[in-house]
């Protein structure tokens, strides 16, 4: 058979037809059937990628499908590009003791859709868990599953105009620039035998030197410190010898707490000039100053995208100041409700520190249990504790309490009814060895976790990290004393 070309077209004459099926069915020539895009099945997003992609001309197919990998591996080649949509993590109740499990747990969890949440809709009824002892908020690596979006395709530019496409839809998710860790810790006082040690081991560092790598890492670290530096620190007073400094120093830390009743001790003068060391040294000080003036002020927190009002207030121990002389922020129900509403007016998240009455139920030899519970000081604690939620703070924490007490939520809020002790020389009740101590962290001003851990010290005086099995074993103690 004959065939003619009549400016480019193929006129049939016998067996023409062939050739055009052939055109057609190779997508080449005129005739030629544009690219497909091709979903996987049950992949999410699809009604809001098909949208976005309804008037894209491709030239070959461009397939789309979702993986989950250990990693967040968004980068790609030249025929394939990823998108991270989703971070899933392990989650557990907010009282859970369990703070980690193993990879096939986590694996197993992803395959049931079970004990699982997006980090976009973490909150604090919630207990993150670590993985294999890897906690996502610390290391933003390990510790979650990576849901990914692949785009791939025969055509490069094909692959890259769906990519732009669907670039739009992509959400932001939290990373180490934009949360904001800020570390809580417990009753710190250098002091008395901690004096005799320092006078043997003359180097503050030696002190934090087992804990200083794991809470310098925080954006922000704070302890409540109830002994002021003085040249008259010996092994019979609260005061702290100067060198002592190093150990705060060595933590990172930038906010003091000055509501505890120790901190005029030593006079006026010390713990003005104590406090005049912080400034120089660029440590925020709040609950506490040279005046009764000053002592009231509110920390506000700025950073990373999270304003935060940090309220601190000696309730019921002393060491107050009234006037012109230096000590602790004195509470009052009707300054704590105004600063409250101020705060909240401001979009603020609210914390709340107390200095409360102490407990005194101690044993030698015996793990005594009663200090654990809140309310076991004289006073309404835990009536004072949960008004200040009611006023609408939104973390009120106790930081008078030599032994960790226990701790809840409260109408939308959380409340750590006595931190423990961190630095300090008591070494002769088991239970004020032990510090209860929280990191916040607060994404675009929302908190998003509060991860409790545990320190412990012994006659050396060098406090540490508690492992995995001790702070399990202190949450679950201090669960049976709620």
């Amino acid at each position: 058979m004959k065939k003619i070309m009549v400016g480019g077209l193929c006129l049939v004459v016998g067996g023409c037809l062939s050739f055009f099926g052939v055109q057609f069915f190779l997508k080449t020539g005129i005739f030629k059937i544009p690219g497909e895009i091709v979903f996987d099945e049950n992949i999410s997003n699809k009604e809001a990628y098909v949208a976005a992609l309804a008037d894209i001309e491709l030239d070959k197919n461009v397939n789309i499908s979702e993986f989950f990998d250990d990693k967040n591996k968004i980068d790609g080649t030249e025929n394939s590009k990823n998108f991270l949509v989703d971070i899933l993590v392990p989650v557990a109740d907010f009282y859970e003791p369990k703070e980690s499990i193993t990879k096939a747990e986590f694996d197993e969890r992803i395959n049931t859709n079970e004990g699982i949440a997006s980090v976009l809709n973490l909150n604090t009824t919630q207990k993150l868990l670590a993985v294999d002892g890897d906690y996502w908020l610390e290391s933003f690596a390990g510790g979650a599953k990576y849901k990914l979006l692949k785009i791939d395709g025969e055509n490069p530019e094909d692959v890259t105009r769906v990519a732009e496409k669907l670039q739009p839809l992509m959400k932001t998710f939290p990373d180490k620039s934009s949360v904001l860790s800020f570390a809580q810790t417990g009753v710190t006082a250098l002091s008395r035998n901690m004096n005799t040690k320092m006078f043997q081991v003359g180097d503050g560092k030696y002190f934090s030197a087992n804990l200083a790598d794991y809470l310098k890492k925080f954006d922000l670290t704070h302890t409540s410190n109830e002994s002021s530096f003085s040249n008259y620190a010996s092994s019979g007073n609260i005061c702290s010898d100067w060198r002592f400094l190093d150990t705060l120093t060595d933590i990172g830390l930038d906010i003091v707490e000055l509501t505890g009743n120790h901190n005029v001790d030593c006079g006026a003068n010390d713990a003005i000039a104590t406090f005049e060391k912080y400034q120089e040294l660029g440590i925020k000080t709040v609950g506490g100053g040279r005046t009764a003036v000053e002592a009231e002020i509110p920390l506000m927190i700025s950073q990373k995208g999270t304003n935060i009002t940090m309220l601190a207030y000696n309730q019921s121990t002393g060491g107050a100041t009234y006037g012109e002389t230096p000590g602790a922020n004195q509470y009052y129900r009707e300054n704590a409700a105004t600063r409250i509403a101020e705060a909240k007016e401001r979009g603020d998240f609210v914390i709340v520190d107390i200095q409360f009455n102490e407990c005194n139920f101690y044993d030698n030899v015996n793990e005594d249990t009663t200090c654990d519970r809140a309310d076991s000081a004289p006073g309404d604690q835990v009536g004072l504790f949960r008004s200040l939620i009611d006023m609408g703070a939104n973390v009120v924490v106790g930081t008078s309490a030599h032994q960790t007490q226990t701790f809840e939520q409260y109408n939308g809020g959380e409340i750590y009814y006595g931190l423990g002790n961190i630095f300090f020389d008591q070494i002769w009740w088991p239970g004020t060895t032990r510090s209860l101590g929280l990191t916040h962290y607060f994404w675009n001003g929302k908190l998003l976790q509060t991860r409790r851990f545990g320190t412990i010290y012994d006659a050396s005086y060098q406090t540490r990290i508690m492992n995995t099995e001790e702070i399990e074993w202190l949450i679950s103690r201090l669960n049976q004393a709620r």
